[in-house]
């Protein structure tokens, strides 16, 4: 069995006993026969050619094999390495199962750095740099063996300042976890998270156009957020059903402008991806494969205040509940003072108005209420002790 697909949110792991082993180029599936080539290559001549190269290569052999889309421009040599590679890594892994007592692990996939350099990693990276010296040989290891011609672009950080906060990294995962988004032209977008869905919402906010017609300063804003939207999308591995709130634009032209804006910047998006057509309501769906947990869910967890609904009640609403419960216990107090312990906020708001729900509360119940400040509380909760 093989791990297809990690947990995600409540759904657990996808299992498939159809093993799949990536390489650079290729993906070796054991258990089929079948030889296919990604979509995403678009050139039928180079598709053929691949097709052709990989058919020759394998020869014989049992398994199937999907050409992946960096392969598009490989050489016959380095499609038949890769081919070897996954071959004999099978064969490994078979040997390693006859070997050992079920349940056991005989196989897990290659490190995060070392998938980031076999996934994304390409020729139009000009450097590669790693703050870790055993990190640095351990790269250099892995690109002599699958890339040799980047191996003179990795380099080692030596200076204090921290890799991350050299690079601007800290601040882009800082701004990746806020649901809001300011754009250059100085309009705005709101992402927000849910189980169902992932909805994103166009402002204009500051932006106020150069034209006199509304229309242009609407389509101008939605063409301006359409490549930070797709940014953030891979950013934060946004998946699933992606729920876009363009501006309303009154012409069809520009609602075909933005949408073939949305779809040409995708074709860089690695995720399989497909967009559905604008609706009446200026909505547009993305959806797009979700393989793993989104940036937010990696490295958040759910507020415990307001246990992950995003709002917590207001403190007005928490005076009218101690109001409430003032009335049901008014009867059972037996001192002449109450003790009220509250949040801050809900102090502030007792003592709003010269004191108005403190009148409330002691002409309801006819003793002098005494209130304490507590940061510990929840902003929801309340103590009543008389």
């Amino acid at each position: 069995m093989q791990i297809a697909k990690e947990p995600i949110a409540k759904k657990g792991a996808r299992i498939t006993s159809h093993i799949a082993l990536p390489g650079r180029f290729l993906v070796f599936m054991p258990t089929v026969s079948h030889v296919g080539v990604s979509r995403k290559i678009a050139s039928d001549e180079e598709r053929q050619r691949l097709k052709r190269i990989l058919v020759h290569e394998r020869g014989e052999a049992s398994g199937g094999f999907i050409v992946r889309t960096a392969a598009e421009g490989a050489s016959e040599e380095e499609l038949r390495a890769d081919l070897r590679f996954l071959i004999h890594l099978w064969n490994e892994i078979k040997q390693r199962s006859d070997d050992s007592k079920s349940p056991a692990l005989i196989y897990h996939d290659l490190s995060l750095i070392e998938r980031i350099l076999r996934d994304q990693v390409s020729a139009n990276f000009s450097s590669i740099w790693v703050d870790s010296e055993a990190d640095y040989e351990r790269i250099v290891r892995f690109l002599n063996r699958f890339s040799p011609t980047l191996v003179r672009r990795v380099k080692l950080y030596t200076k204090e300042v921290p890799l991350f906060e050299h690079f601007g990294i800290q601040d882009e995962i800082s701004k990746a976890l806020r649901s809001k988004v300011w754009l250059k032209s100085g309009g705005s977008i709101v992402i927000n998270q849910t189980e169902a869905l992932v909805a994103i919402d166009i402002n204009t906010g500051k932006y106020v156009g150069k034209s006199a017609r509304l229309e242009d300063t609407i389509v101008k804003t939605n063409l301006d957020a359409v490549p930070e939207i797709v940014r953030q999308i891979r950013l934060r591995d946004l998946g699933g059903i992606i729920i876009i709130d363009f501006i309303d634009m009154d012409e069809r032209k520009n609602r075909f402008k933005v949408m073939a804006a949305l779809e040409e910047a995708l074709k860089n998006d690695r995720a399989p991806t497909k967009v559905l057509q604008f609706n009446d309501f200026g909505l547009v769906a993305i959806t797009r494969k979700r393989v793993k947990q989104s940036l937010e869910r990696t490295l958040s967890v759910p507020c415990p205040v307001c246990q992950a609904t995003g709002m917590v009640k207001s403190p007005v609403t928490v005076c009218n509940e101690i109001f409430i419960e003032l009335r049901k216990m008014r009867k059972h107090f037996e001192n002449a003072d109450v003790l009220l312990r509250v949040n801050p906020e809900t102090v502030k708001a007792l003592k709003a108005n010269n004191a108005r729900w403190l009148t409330d509360f002691e002409e309801l119940t006819g003793k002098n209420i005494l209130v304490k400040s507590d940061p510990a509380l929840h902003p929801e909760q309340f103590d009543i002790q008389g």
